[in-house]
C-alpha cells in the first residue's frame, strides 16, 4: 500500500487529488506530492531498506506509487565512488562521485525519474507515453516504455545530437524532431499534453516523475553510511534534480532514518545557459529566461521549470553557485577520466568544472565531505571532446616499429 495522500500546490498550498494534473487551476502554481510521514517512519527502516534488492524502489515507501513497480526494477542503487586521486589534485579530504554514468538501462540519472513515471502512468491506465526532452530522456522514456510495452512519443530539438538522436531511434519510438530549442518543444508538448490522452512524463505527470530524482539522495546517504553529505554539488537544468535530492534529505531525518541535516547544496550550471547561478550572484529571487549557447544540451533549459525552488534550496543550506565555459566543461571531463576512470557527458564536466571553482574561491571547504552529481555517461556527448584528446600512435606491425614508439612515449 502507498503513503501519498495527495498533490498540494507549491505556492498556494491547496490540495489536489492523485490523478495526472500538474499544475494549480487557481494560482498555476506547480504541484508536489505529499506523504504521511507518520505512517512511513514507523514501518521503514535502515535494516529494511537494507534487505531489499539493490534498485531504487529498495525506497519505495517514499515514492508515490501505490501498489508494486512496474518499471525500472533494474534502475538505481548506482556506485558512490571514492575520488581519492581527483580529491589529492583538488586539496580535497574527502571527495565521492555518485555516479550515474552506469544507471540502467540507458546510462543517465532519467533512467530513476522514468521508472517512477511509467510506474505511474500504468496504475493510471496511460497506454502511451511521451516527453520533451534534450536527449537523456528521451532515451529513458524509449528504453523503459519499450520495455513496458507503451507506445512512444518522444519530442526533442532538432539540433541534438546525432548520436543523441540514434540512442532513441534505436528503441523505434515515435521520434519528433522540432525546428527550435529545448523550451519551444517543451511548449509544443504543453499543447499536444492538453488535447491527447497521453502521460507526458514530465508535464501531467510531471508530480510524480521529479520524484524519482530523491533515489539518487536516498542511495548517497545509505552509502555514506546514513549520514548526510557537508557539501553536494549538482548539476541544473530545471533546477528538478537539485530540489529532489534536498528533499530527499529532509525526508529522511523527518521519518528518523537520519539524525542531522547540515548539508550545503551546490549549483552548477554552464556560462551559456546559467539563469539559476545568474540570480544566485545577482542575489534576486526571479529567474530571468536565456536563450541557451553552450555544449552542454543535457542543461540547456532557458527557463528553468524549478529555478526559482532551487534558489531557495539552496540558500536555506547556505550553499551558493557557479557557471563555467564550454573549454572548461571539456577539461573537467578529461579530468574525471584521467584521475578516477570515468567518462562523464558534459552535464558530468560542468559539476567537476563549476565545483573546481567554487573550491578555489573557498565556497567549498576543502576539508567538507563533498560530494559530486554526476548524471550521465560520455559515450552520449563524445562530439564534445572530439578533437580535444590526444591521437594514436600508428606503428607498423612489427617489433622494432613498436619498440621505436615506445622510445618516444617514453620520452615525453
Amino acid at each position: 500500500m502507498g503513503f501519498v495522500k495527495g498533490l498540494k500546490c507549491r505556492e498556494c498550498g491547496r490540495e489536489y487529488s492523485v490523478d495526472p494534473v500538474y499544475v494549480c487551476e487557481f494560482c498555476f502554481g506547480p504541484l508536489e506530492v505529499v506523504y504521511d510521514y507518520d505512517g512511513i517512519g514507523k514501518v521503514l527502516t535502515r535494516e529494511m531498506i537494507a534487505s531489499r534488492p539493490h534498485n531504487l524502489w529498495r525506497y519505495r515507501e517514499l515514492l508515490p506509487i501505490d501498489g508494486e513497480p512496474t518499471c525500472g526494477l533494474d534502475s538505481g542503487f548506482t556506485p558512490l565512488v571514492r575520488a581519492d586521486k581527483l580529491a589529492a589534485h583538488l586539496g580535497m579530504k574527502k571527495l565521492y562521485i555518485k555516479d550515474d554514468t552506469v544507471t540502467h538501462p540507458t546510462l543517465s540519472f532519467k533512467d530513476r525519474v522514468v521508472a517512477v513515471a511509467l510506474s505511474k502512468a500504468r496504475e493510471f491506465g496511460f497506454n502511451t507515453v511521451a516527453c520533451a526532452s534534450t536527449g537523456n530522456l528521451a532515451h529513458s522514456v524509449s528504453a523503459h516504455g519499450a520495455a513496458g510495452g507503451f507506445k512512444r512519443f518522444i519530442f526533442i530539438p532538432a539540433t541534438l545530437e546525432r548520436s543523441k538522436i540514434v540512442a532513441s531511434l534505436v528503441y523505434q519510438p515515435n521520434l519528433i524532431a522540432v525546428d527550435g530549442n529545448y523550451d519551444d518543444v517543451n511548449r509544443l508538448c504543453s499543447e499536444v499534453a492538453n488535447k491527447y490522452r497521453w502521460a507526458f512524463v514530465n508535464i501531467n505527470i510531471r508530480p510524480f516523475y521529479a520524484e524519482g530524482s530523491k533515489t539518487q539522495g536516498y542511495e548517497m546517504v545509505e552509502q555514506l553510511g546514513w549520514r548526510v553529505p557537508d557539501v553536494i554539488v549538482v548539476p541544473c537544468a530545471s533546477g528538478s534534480l537539485l530540489t529532489k535530492i534536498w528533499k530527499s534529505f529532509k525526508e529522511m531525518k523527518d521519518i528518523g532514518l537520519i539524525d542531522r541535516l547540515d548539508t550545503k547544496v551546490f549549483s552548477a550550471q554552464a556560462t551559456g545557459c546559467s539563469p539559476i547561478v545568474t540570480a544566485l550572484k545577482d542575489n534576486v529571487d526571479v529567474i530571468k529566461p536565456v536563450k541557451p549557447d553552450t555544449i552542454a544540451k543535457s542543461l540547456a533549459i532557458g527557463n528553468p521549470a524549478d529555478g526559482y525552488y532551487a534558489t531557495q534550496v539552496i540558500r536555506e543550506s547556505g550553499g551558493f553557485g557557479e557557471d563555467v565555459s564550454d573549454m572548461e566543461i571539456i577539461e573537467a571531463i578529461k579530468l574525471l577520466a584521467r584521475t578516477e576512470g570515468i567518462f562523464a557527458e558534459t552535464a558530468g564536466g560542468v559539476t567537476l568544472a563549476s565545483a573546481m571553482k567554487l573550491i578555489e574561491s573557498g565556497h567549498i571547504d576543502r576539508d567538507a565531505l563533498t560530494v559530486l552529481s554526476i548524471t550521465g555517461n560520455g559515450l552520449k556527448t563524445k562530439e564534445a571532446v572530439m578533437g580535444h584528446t590526444g591521437e594514436p600512435w600508428h606503428i607498423d606491425p612489427n617489433l622494432k616499429s613498436f619498440e621505436a614508439t615506445l622510445k618516444k612515449i617514453e620520452s615525453h
